[in-house]
């Protein structure tokens, strides 16, 4: 894969990506973004590898999810008090209300665990397939369900409080 096809690739999808590390770090975009770049860098060292058998989006999906857990793994994360951050939304808004329009989504996706999460934020913030959620996260498409199900499960307790 050259440069400039690498380049191309990267560019449609690099929204989705920022959407779901975003999603991941429960709107914290600064780290969204760190965690973001380091797949990237990582998928360019790599792209050598990329052998086509699966699609690069998927292939891009799991370098970040990665270095996602890789993130975490390095140190305990610090949790910040939901109530005093200003939790970044999906889309960019002018208001106020806007600002914080995910930020209970946020704290509910922060307080399941994490496999749950991706696989709910990938399956509902980037209109997944099982299959690619499978690919992605290294697990089998029945564990993928599972994950979706409980998770819904544990987000409408949380989102119901």
């Amino acid at each position: 894969m050259t440069q400039e096809q690498f380049i191309d690739l990267v560019r449609t999808e690099q929204e989705p990506l920022r959407r779901f590390l975003l999603a991941l770090c429960s709107g914290d975009q600064a780290l969204a973004d760190d965690i973001a770049q380091d797949a990237l860098v990582r998928a360019y060292v790599s792209s050598s590898s990329f052998l086509g058998r699966s699609k690069f989006k998927t292939w891009l999906f799991r370098i970040a999810y990665n270095c996602y857990i890789d993130n975490f793994r390095k140190k305990t994360p610090v949790r910040v008090d939901s109530d005093s951050y200003e939790a970044q939304s999906l889309p960019s808004g002018d208001s106020a209300d806007s600002r914080f329009r995910y930020q209970q989504l946020y704290q509910a996706l922060d307080r399941i665990p994490e496999k749950e999460k991706a696989a709910i934020v990938l399956f509902y913030f980037e209109d997944k397939s099982i299959k690619d959620i499978a690919t992605i996260l290294d697990m089998p498409s029945g564990t993928v369900k599972y994950h979706l199900s409980v998770g819904r499960n544990h987000l409408k307790d949380y989102l119901s409080v």
